[in-house]
């Protein structure tokens, strides 16, 4: 039973932590709100076998939500729950059975709440996730399917839950809750009936030690020689454990060390293959750099074999260049005294016509114009002949320069193709430099000398396995992304962006401290002036209630500790009353309270004038008579504008001014200082 007691103590804690009952600020609230008695949501539930994990999987936290008749009333404090997670639930009808289709989850579970079998009744359950995945393309709007192992799936979502957390397994643990909960209840029956049997048995006892007590005597000196027996024994056995003990603890160490020994003698077997691996990359690497070497000083001749072959190539160019200068200078010559020519042949041809004209006009020419017109022929024919020899000319310098043109382009096409092989050489030669350079400072940074690596190196050390496994590391590297070059300048905007925002925070600071210090001085000021205030206030309170009602005692009283946030209270008690509170006073007595209240605040800080609006109207003649003296006590400071209907009170007054209406519809104004009066009467 005890067994049985604490692994129920132990589930029940367990369940209270999954079901956010260990949550101190939620147990306050529920507490104060009343409803800390409900049950939650898991309670109530009766799961069939084996879907526990679905239902889990769907209903998730609603496990946890308390059930309550009405959820309104607790929205009004929900604002003092400060930390902490709670769900509350409408408690309705419970199913009693489980009585939903049995294609449904909500038929593998009873007992539930309406709004939870609502959620139950839209999740099909499926057997297998083959079974679940045929059943999606079927699934309505708003439905789901779950599998006995907790795989949630929709048209288009997957939710898969296995957290081994106190959260999880809740259902299950509410089961074996109930089931030790079960076998507790049938253990203290148990344990009741053993009770009952143990006072008989302890009552035999009793007998049998009353015997016992007859025997002790005989059985005495069995006894002792009982106990040197078995104390022997015992001191045989503590050795023979000691024994057994240090066997063991020998036999342990000898195992351990053995194991030590293998591990050592693998990694020494592993060091001296990684040694021989070592010493052979670096004799290949070393016969790499002899070929190297060699190459280099190769590709060194050829560079300077070529830079000679340019230097040659460019002055060929050069003298190329210069003859094509010259070439295309006298097609240019020739070009234009080909173009005066055509322009004498045009120049003639146009003279030719005209004289031909002429001679169509005159039917007689004369013998000199025929020999002008053969020396014009002849000229003409002499020209034609110098244009003929001149284009002649001109073709054969067009040859020449597209020779020379054909020449330059293959010259300078071998010079680029010889330029190519000086770069490339000289790429080459760099790339070789850059890596020895790469090498050697990588070396560097490993504080060992090329010569003991060379040494150490294993025979058995490949460049391709090496390559291997610097392909693995550029995979891994490559797998990592791109590396992103502006880090660097974004780090570096986002550092002045935080110096910048430091910056505002630490004016921010100073300026919150600044207004911290003034708000701290306004209130020291303002608590400092509001008790002198209300001393002053209360003591001219206390001095013109008595001569306002004719006796009694009144003041203020404070409401709080803290004066910026304290109230006021007006204790008054006139003459004769023992009243408790201020409903007790009559509408008169209210308002001399007022007046004197007023009264002494209007004392603390005089205005040059004070309007008194029918304040005497609820008073009677005798009240009048005491407010008419102190009106006319402050007057002497103060002018007092009043308004009135009491006659008493205008008695009082030294100027009266009202308001006549003589005829109907008509006011007029009529004003009398009775200084004045009393001198025209005694006059």
């Amino acid at each position: 039973m005890q067994a049985a007691q604490a692994k129920f103590a132990s589930l029940e804690a367990l369940q209270k932590a999954a079901l956010g009952e260990g949550d101190e600020s939620v147990q306050r609230w529920l507490e104060g709100e009343g409803v800390d008695g409900e049950r939650r949501v898991a309670k109530t539930l009766d799961v069939a076998d084996g879907w526990e994990k679905a239902v889990e999987t769907v209903l998730g936290d609603y496990l946890q939500a308390v059930c309550v008749p009405d959820i309104e009333p607790l929205t009004a404090n929900i604002s003092s729950l400060k930390s902490g997670k709670v769900t509350l639930l409408l408690e309705g009808p419970a199913n009693a059975s489980a009585t939903g289709a049995p294609e449904m989850l909500a038929g593998k579970v009873s007992g539930a709440p309406v709004s939870i079998s609502g959620i139950l009744s839209r999740v099909r359950v499926a057997e297998s996730l083959n079974e679940a995945l045929a059943l999606r393309d079927e699934l309505g709007d708003g439905e789901s399917v779950v599998t006995a192992d907790g795989i949630w799936l929709g048209r288009s979502w997957l939710r898969v839950s296995r957290d081994k957390d106190s959260r999880s397994g809740i259902l299950t643990r509410e089961h074996e809750m109930r089931r030790v909960k079960a076998n507790l209840r049938e253990f203290r029956a148990r344990f009741e009936s053993a009770r009952k049997l143990m006072t008989d048995g302890r009552m035999r006892l009793t007998q049998l030690e009353e015997r016992r007590e007859l025997m002790q005597g005989d059985a005495a000196a069995v006894i002792s020689e009982y106990s040197e027996v078995r104390s022997a024994l015992d001191s045989v056995r503590y050795q023979l454990e000691q024994v057994s003990a240090r066997e063991a603890a020998i036999t342990q160490e000898a195992h351990e060390v053995d194991s030590d020994k293998i591990s050592a003698e693998e990694q020494l077997r592993e060091s001296q293959r990684m040694f021989v691996q070592a010493d052979s990359s670096l004799e290949e690497l070393e016969a790499q750099r002899s070929s190297l070497e060699a190459r280099r000083a190769e590709l060194r001749e050829e560079l300077e074999r070529v830079r000679a072959q340019a230097r040659e190539d460019r002055d060929a160019v050069q003298k190329i260049r210069i003859q094509f200068e010259s070439r295309r200078s006298s097609k240019e010559s020739a070009a234009q005294n080909l173009q005066r020519m055509q322009s004498q042949l045009s120049q003639f041809q146009t003279r030719e016509q005209e004289i031909r004209e002429q001679l169509q006009q005159r039917e007689a020419p004369q013998e000199e114009n025929k020999a002008r017109l053969e020396e014009q022929l002849q000229q003409r024919v002499q020209v034609e002949q110098e244009l003929a020899t001149a284009r002649r000319q001109v073709d054969e310098v067009d040859n020449e320069l597209r020779e020379l043109d054909q020449g330059r382009m293959q010259i300078e096409q071998a010079v680029d193709a010889a330029r190519t092989e000086v770069n490339e050489a000289e790429m080459a030669l760099r790339e070789v430099r850059v890596r020895r350079e790469g090498v050697a400072e990588q070396l560097g940074q490993t504080e060992f000398e090329l010569e003991a690596l060379l040494e150490g190196l294993d025979e058995s050390a490949s460049i391709d396995v090496w390559e291997e496994r610097l392909e693995k590391v550029r995979r891994r590297i490559d797998r990592l992304g791109p590396i992103n070059l502006a880090a660097i300048d974004e780090f570096k905007e986002q550092s002045e962006r935080k110096e910048y925002l430091d910056s505002q925070l630490a004016d921010l600071t100073d300026a919150l401290e600044t207004l911290e210090a003034a708000i701290r001085k306004i209130d020291r000021e303002t608590r400092s002036r509001f008790r002198e205030t209300y001393e002053n206030v209360n003591v001219g309170f206390q001095r013109l209630f008595p001569k306002l009602f004719g006796g009694g005692h009144a003041y203020l009283e404070l409401t709080g500790d803290d004066l910026l946030s304290a109230g006021v209270t007006v204790m008054a008690r006139p003459p004769g009353k023992r009243n408790s509170t201020i409903h007790l006073l009559s509408g008169g007595e209210k308002a001399l309270t007022a007046v004197a209240l007023v009264f002494a605040i209007f004392e603390l800080n005089p205005a040059p004038f004070c309007l008194l609006d029918e304040v005497d109207a609820p008073l009677d003649d005798a009240n009048v008579g005491r407010f008419c003296d102190i009106v006319k006590e402050m007057s002497d400071k103060v002018q007092f504008v009043f308004i009135t209907h009491n006659k008493g009170t205008m008695e009082m007054a030294r100027q009266l001014t009202g308001v006549t209406m003589q005829e109907p519809g008509v006011s007029r104004l009529v004003s009398v200082d009775l200084d004045e009066a009393v001198k025209m009467a005694a006059s």
